[in-house]
């Protein structure tokens, strides 16, 4: 893609940084399910879901899954809200992890605009997915949760 066609990119109204990407969309998954794996309260969670000849697999359909939301590709085909139905005990404590360790992966590879816009991104995500529990803590971390600052 040239530099004018990128400039010309838009999310939500939103110009879209030069610098987002397919390679900075498959950093911050890598990353993000790295911390993921290691986390106390979320590993658990992933290794009993996830096998670890599957994650390879899995990561290439959250990058595709990224690179629907921020970039508008349309590589991404499925349905995240029944995964996340099939995994009893969700709650706020783990949309809460999730939102922190994402902005810490963000945030540690991105400047700020580039990691608000992943931030925007993954706050609506429990909203789309409709958990009523996370979507209403959801809302309420939009405006006041110390993670949602970018």
């Amino acid at each position: 893609m040239t530099a004018k066609a990128r400039s010309k990119r838009t999310i939500v109204g939103t110009p879209l940084p030069y610098v987002l990407d397919e390679a900075m969309i498959r950093l911050v998954v890598h990353g993000f399910y790295d911390k993921i794996r290691r986390d106390d309260l979320l590993g658990p969670i992933f290794h009993d879901a996830i096998q670890p000849e599957v994650w390879p697999r899995h990561l290439a359909k959250m990058c595709d899954f990224w690179s629907a939301t921020l970039l508008r590709s349309s590589r991404y085909e499925g349905r995240p809200l029944p995964p996340h139905l099939a995994i009893s005990g969700l709650g706020v404590a783990h949309f809460r992890r999730w939102l922190k360790l994402f902005r810490a992966t963000v945030h540690g590879i991105w400047p700020p605009e580039v990691a608000a816009l992943f931030m925007d991104r993954a706050l609506r995500i429990p909203i789309s997915v409709g958990k009523p529990t996370i979507s209403r803590n959801a809302a309420r971390c939009a405006s006041a949760c110390p993670w949602r600052q970018a």
